[in-house]
C-alpha cells in the first residue's frame, strides 16, 4: 500500500536549485508547494496555516520540518503532483491540487500545438514559479524531456541573453514582451492580463486558469483533448484530462461530467473559437447596461496623458454601478480630467462606458503576472466625480 504523500513547500529563489529540489521532491512520491521567496513573514505564515504543508526546503537544501496548523486537511494522494496557490485576484489564495498525469496530459497537448522538438528547442522559464505561467514551463520542460533554463526573475537583458545561447521558447506576459520584443524566440507563449494587442505568429494568446493547469485554449482554439463550452449562465466551461484533482481543503469544483465551471464569462463563435469576455464578478452593470473594464481599460490607457489605468464598478444608489477609473497619469501636475476622459472614451466606445467617477493613483495593484487586483482597487490620492444625465446606449 502506498504511503500518504507530504506537502513540502519550495521556499527557493528559481534556478536550478529549485528545478533539483522540485525533482527530489517526485521522486521521493511527495507533493511539491511552490512558495514565493519574496513573501513577507505575515504573507508566508499565512500561506501555510491555509495549506498546512508538512516540510519546507530553504535554500540549504534541508527539509525543515513545519508545525501542524489546527485547520483540518485532506490526506494528499498518491499520483499528487502540485499544489499551487492560486493567484488570488478576488481574495485569499486557494491550494489547487494537480496531478502527475494532469501534468502529462498537459505537457504533451501544448508541445503538440507548439510544434516542439526536444532536439531542437529549449525553454526558458523567467516567470514566477508560483503561477502556472512559470511553473508550467518547467513541468512540461521536465516531463517530456526538453532542455530548460530557470531565471530568478524576469530581466529582460538576461532574457535577450538565453535566447542568443538557444533558448528557443518562452511564457511572458504582454509587459515583459513589449520590453524585449517577439523576434527573439520561436515561439511566446502570452498569458497573464488580457491582451488585446495584435501580435506577430510566433505568439500565442493563451486562456486558462490555475484550475486548468495553465493555458487550454491557443489563439481561441482549444488544447487537443480539451473541451470547452458555454453554459447556461454564459459563463465558460472546461472539461479535459489537464483539470485539478480538487482543493487542498478537499472540495472538488469539477460537475459530475468533469465540466469545470471557470467564472469567466465568454462566447464561442460560429468557427468554434473562444471569445473571452472577462471575469463575471468584473462585469459592471450601470443604468441597466453592461460594461466589460477591459475594453474601457484599453481605450484609457491610449490616451497621452494615462500611462496607465483599471476600471471598476463602485455602488451607486441611482445606477446600481458607477463605472470609476483608476488612472496612473503621465505626469502628476497636469493629470487627465475626468471630461477628457468621458470624450475619449465616447469615441470609440458607447456613452455608458465612460466613466463617470475618476480616481488618480500612483500605480495599479497588481498579481506577479500583471492582472489587476480589483479587489484591492482604494480610495483615490484625488479624485472627481461627475453625476450627469442617465447614459444612454
Amino acid at each position: 500500500m502506498a504511503r500518504t504523500p507530504r506537502l513540502v513547500a519550495l521556499d527557493l529563489v528559481p534556478g536550478p536549485d529549485w528545478v533539483l529540489a522540485l525533482c527530489r521532491v517526485w521522486d521521493a512520491g511527495d507533493v511539491a508547494l511552490p512558495v514565493d521567496p519574496r513573501l513577507p513573514v505575515p504573507s508566508r505564515q499565512h500561506l501555510f496555516q491555509s495549506l498546512d504543508p508538512d516540510e519546507i526546503i530553504r535554500a540549504d537544501g534541508v527539509r525543515d520540518p513545519i508545525r501542524s496548523y489546527p485547520t483540518p486537511h485532506p490526506p494528499l494522494r498518491p499520483g499528487d503532483a502540485l499544489v499551487v496557490p492560486t493567484s488570488g485576484t478576488t481574495g485569499p489564495a486557494k491550494g489547487v491540487i494537480h496531478t502527475h498525469s494532469g501534468l502529462a496530459a498537459h505537457a504533451r497537448s501544448v508541445h503538440r500545438r507548439l510544434g516542439v522538438d526536444p532536439r531542437a528547442d529549449q525553454w526558458l522559464a523567467c516567470l514566477p514559479l508560483t503561477h502556472v505561467g512559470g511553473l508550467g514551463v518547467v513541468t512540461r520542460a521536465l516531463i517530456e524531456g526538453v532542455p530548460l533554463e530557470v531565471h530568478p526573475g524576469f530581466d529582460a537583458e538576461r532574457v535577450l541573453q538565453a535566447a542568443e545561447r538557444g533558448a528557443t521558447l518562452t511564457s511572458l506576459v504582454a509587459t515583459a514582451l513589449d520590453r524585449i520584443g517577439p523576434d527573439a524566440f520561436r515561439r511566446v507563449v502570452l498569458g497573464g492580463s488580457a491582451d488585446p494587442t495584435p501580435r506577430p505568429a510566433n505568439v500565442v494568446h493563451t486562456y486558462g486558469l490555475t484550475e486548468t493547469g495553465g493555458g487550454v485554449v491557443y489563439e481561441g482554439e482549444a488544447l487537443d483533448g480539451v473541451e470547452i463550452a458555454i453554459g447556461d449562465d454564459g459563463q465558460i466551461r472546461v472539461r479535459g484530462p489537464q483539470l485539478l484533482r480538487a482543493y487542498r481543503d478537499g472540495s472538488n469544483p469539477l460537475e459530475d461530467a468533469g465540466w469545470f465551471t471557470t467564472g469567466d464569462l465568454g462566447r464561442i463563435d460560429d468557427k468554434g473559437r473562444l471569445h473571452v469576455d472577462g471575469r463575471r464578478d468584473d462585469l459592471i452593470v450601470t443604468g441597466g447596461e453592461n460594461v466589460w473594464p477591459a475594453s474601457v481599460e484599453e481605450v484609457l490607457r491610449s490616451h497621452p496623458g494615462v500611462a496607465d489605468a483599471a476600471v471598476a464598478g463602485l455602488p451607486d444608489d441611482e445606477w446600481g454601478q458607477r463605472v470609476t477609473a483608476f488612472v496612473v497619469p503621465v505626469t502628476r501636475d497636469r493629470p487627465p480630467t475626468l471630461a477628457g476622459l468621458r470624450e475619449h472614451v465616447k469615441r470609440q466606445l458607447p456613452a455608458y462606458a465612460a466613466p463617470r467617477h475618476l480616481v488618480l493613483v500612483g500605480r495599479l495593484p497588481r498579481t506577479a503576472l500583471g492582472k489587476i487586483r480589483r479587489d484591492l482597487l482604494r480610495a483615490p490620492t484625488r479624485t472627481t466625480g461627475e453625476p450627469g444625465p442617465r447614459p444612454q446606449p
